[in-house]
């Protein structure tokens, strides 16, 4: 199995910036696809951002120009750098793990705990 664990969650301004760490251990070779959703209270969990083999990306239509996610394959760590934020981006965030062969789903899922994001206008 694969455990991810976030950091770098907290409040922030809007128009402010933050960076989302996520590591991931155990069953590395197992995956191939990293990826960052979000959850806002009464809401459904949304992709946010996805890195396929380190050089595929996709990101919701919301966050474009904005955010960026990236991967340390050394470290084992994908990131989601977080530009301009808005007080609409306050979410609980999530890492997401699993194998993919471009779009489709091969195998399990896996998930972090999620760490919140606040942002105040």
């Amino acid at each position: 199995q694969v455990q991810l664990v976030e950091s770098g969650g907290g409040s922030v301004q809007a128009g402010g910036s933050l960076r989302l760490s996520c590591a991931a251990s155990g069953s590395i070779s197992s995956i191939n696809s990293m990826a960052w959703y979000r959850q806002a209270p009464g809401k459904q969990r949304d992709l946010v951002a996805r890195i396929i083999n380190s050089d595929s990306t996709n990101y919701a239509d919301s966050v474009k120009g904005r955010f960026t996610i990236s991967r340390d394959n050394a470290k084992n760590t994908v990131y989601l750098q977080m530009n301009s934020l808005r007080p609409e981006d306050t979410a609980v965030y999530y890492c997401n793990a699993d194998l993919r062969l471009g779009s489709i789903r091969l195998g399990n899922s896996y998930w972090g705990q999620g760490t919140q994001v606040t942002v105040s206008s």
